[in-house]
């Protein structure tokens, strides 16, 4: 069995390489997996990459399988499918999905390991952790039947709130993007898309994925009265300003913070692994494919990742595939 590994690391803010890794041997309960793909969650990784995770979020921002600390040097990253080489009878041979970073191969305890649904292409499961966090926001938001919904900001998170917001009987489900291009995403996914000057208000529902300032505004301007703005949007290190003047309280607006590192109070009753197993079954839909925007060689990550986090590479999700990389 091979007992080597790469990694990649950021060894300063907006600088990245590739490491050897020695593996020991797995120890009872534990397995050692092979990667086959993992991706880059654009918003967050690319606030860590630029080096700009709040101090005082150091802790909160920890991933489970992180090495290092922030600022750099660290290994970071959450979204791996790989197939189990070395384990328990059970999960021999299985493709699996763990929160776990960007590397070759890896030894971790069989309990951060979920099986993938055989229906679930495996370049497709690595949008669980992606679906993860639109189920944990829909959970909070809890729309109901005949909603007017707005998702205003068509990244990889927008886009799969979208997705799922539009499995509601009788709603009215609409991606709102600066980019016109994204109205290509929108269609494969079964939804309405429109600019933000094109956007339809009187929305019981807007969930604000964009990251910006602008679009916070904005969704506030979408709202019916008594409505409720999501926030699913890390804005690292930045400070925005949000108007809450002029009609804000006469018209008794909700802005309401949604995170994924805990599972939704409307949801009490249901664990980790329960929101995980059910993000990764929703992933049989084959119209989340169009999630998956790119895809690079595992050994292009460190002149992959400062493209990305610059917007010179645009991505919703972008895949990285280790078909050469895990076989040496």
């Amino acid at each position: 069995m091979n007992r080597t590994a790469r990694a990649f690391w950021l060894r300063s803010p907006g600088h990245g390489e590739i490491r050897d890794v020695d593996l020991p041997a797995p120890a009872e309960g534990e397995a050692t997996v092979r990667t086959l793909f993992s991706a880059v969650s654009r918003g967050t990784e690319t606030v860590v990459f630029g080096g700009r995770v709040p101090e005082s979020q150091h802790a909160a921002m920890r991933a489970p399988f992180q090495e290092g600390d922030f600022p750099a040097p660290v290994k970071y990253g959450y979204l791996n499918v790989g197939v189990v080489e070395e384990g328990p009878d059970e999960l021999a041979g299985r493709t699996v999905f763990c929160l776990y970073p960007h590397q070759t191969r890896y030894v971790v305890p069989v309990s951060a390991l979920t099986v993938v649904p055989e229906r679930v292409p495996a370049g497709r499961a690595v949008l669980a952790g992606t679906v993860e966090t639109a189920v944990n926001a829909l959970w909070d938001a809890r729309p109901l039947l005949g909603d007017r919904i707005a998702v205003v900001g068509g990244g990889m998170i927008g886009c799969s709130v979208a997705a799922l917001a539009a499995r509601f009987p009788g709603v009215r489900v609409q991606l709102v993007d600066a980019d016109p291009r994204r109205a290509g995403t929108a269609r494969a996914l079964g939804v309405d898309f429109a600019t933000p000057a094109q956007a339809l208000g009187e929305c019981d529902l807007v969930v604000h994925a964009s990251a910006t300032e602008q679009g916070l505004a904005r969704s506030l301007e979408l709202l019916a009265a008594e409505g409720t703005v999501l926030e699913l949007s890390w804005y690292g290190d930045r400070r925005v300003s949000l108007p809450l003047g002029e009609a804000f309280h006469s018209r008794r607006l909700t802005v309401r913070s949604s995170q994924v590192g805990t599972v939704s109070p409307a949801r009490g009753d249901r664990s980790y692994a329960d929101r995980l197993a059910l993000a990764l079954d929703l992933l049989a839909d084959p119209a989340l494919d169009a999630l998956v925007s790119g895809e690079s060689a595992f050994e292009a990550l460190p002149e992959v990742m400062p493209q990305l986090t610059s917007g010179a590479l645009p991505a919703l999700c972008h895949r990285i595939r280790y078909d050469d990389a895990a076989a040496s």
